[in-house]
């Protein structure tokens, strides 16, 4: 760590960089937030106001050359990632971005190859694998102590209304990469990731049911995993009664998680297969409660920074769940099943989630 704290800038000074203020200020005798970067300069003067930033600013520029922060905060819609994290990477600064990461697998790859090799790295926002529970489950699975998955369940059920996509950049490939797969389910199918490991295989429908928008509002998908498990996956913003559902079947015991944008232990649970003893299933709680939040991950992100190690949620470990997203929409799109070895350089879907301009939507049931 430098002397002192480590200086931290957010870009984009809009609701999400809220999140990221809190989790800073949990974070206090390790890091303070000294600059906020917007294009409308009241909303960040507003934010620096609220919150004691010393420094504003409406060009990412002028703050890395002079504010010389360590780490970035990304808070900006997704069409501004990219340029935003090279020109913090190339002045040196470590990022840890919101989601989605990027608008394409090219686009993820090209921040890779920005790196250096012992930094500083892109870390991304996904912050439903880092609670007590989900790491728990991933060293009862890494230990196999519930035995073999063998099937998973992942729905991200939200709601969605018409005024939410009157922001401009909602609901359109060029500016926000995709629909409900892209930008709410993605955190529950990286949770899923997490825990499974690798994906070989998906199947998958799409549709945009209802709201006006290019992309898709609602996917659905059948997801095959290197390990031998299978998963159904949902993604939609058209169901009334929301919920973020995970669960695992394994070979002594279903687990389970229920909510909505973030829990802590009270919503997982255990259920052991007959047979299993008592005693056994009670010793399969997690020991602490930590909620899933920006905050909790935060932590972790600076404890690789301090070590100068490449934090979770980042590199091949991100890249997995973009995988997923892309090879998602390929699929839909083309009505195949696609392997996630095809998700390369020259496959159209690598370069633009629909395939370059190949998804039309279609209301069949207007």
């Amino acid at each position: 760590m430098p002397s002192g704290k480590y200086r931290v800038a957010i870009i984009g000074a809009g609701a999400i960089a809220g999140a990221h203020q809190q989790a800073y200020e949990a974070q206090r005798d390790r890091a303070e937030i000294v600059a906020v970067v917007d294009v409308d300069a009241d909303r960040a003067k507003a934010f620096a106001t609220k919150h004691g930033i010393a420094q504003t600013y409406t060009d990412v520029a002028s703050m890395l050359e002079q504010a010389r922060p360590d780490l970035v905060s990304i808070c900006t819609p997704p069409i501004a990632h990219r340029e935003a994290v090279l020109a913090c990477l190339a002045a040196g600064a470590w990022v840890w971005c919101e989601k989605p990461p990027v608008l394409s697998l090219a686009e993820y790859d090209e921040l890779a190859a920005a790196e250096g090799p012992e930094g500083p790295y892109v870390g991304y926002v996904f912050q439903h694998r880092f609670g007590s529970a989900a790491s728990t489950l991933r060293k009862q699975i890494a230990e196999k102590t519930l035995g073999r998955p063998h099937v998973a369940v992942c729905h991200t059920l939200w709601y969605r209304d018409t005024d939410y996509y009157a922001v401009p950049w909602r609901g359109k490939w060029e500016t926000e990469g995709g629909g409900p797969a892209m930008g709410h389910g993605i955190h529950q199918m990286d949770l899923m990731l997490s825990l499974l490991g690798d994906w070989h295989e998906i199947r998958a429908l799409m549709g945009t049911l209802d709201r006006d928008v290019q992309t898709e509002d609602v996917s659905l998908a059948s997801v095959s995993f290197a390990n031998g498990a299978m998963a159904s996956v949902i993604n939609s913003v058209l169901s009334p009664r929301q919920e973020s559902y995970l669960r695992f079947d394994f070979d002594d015991a279903t687990v389970e998680v229920s909510h909505l944008y973030g829990y802590d232990n009270s919503n997982w649970k255990w259920t052991p297969r007959d047979g299993v003893p008592a005693e056994t299933a009670a010793g399969w709680a997690p020991s602490e409660d930590l909620a899933s939040s920006h905050v909790a991950q935060l932590a972790v992100y600076l404890d690789a920074l301090e070590a100068g190690e490449r934090p979770p949620a980042s590199g091949h470990d991100g890249r997995r769940t973009m995988e997923l997203v892309t090879a998602l929409y390929q699929s839909a799109i083309t009505g195949k099943p696609v392997l996630r070895s095809e998700l390369v350089p020259g496959n159209p879907f690598y370069t633009q989630l629909d395939g370059g301009g190949r998804y039309q939507p279609s209301r069949l049931g207007a």
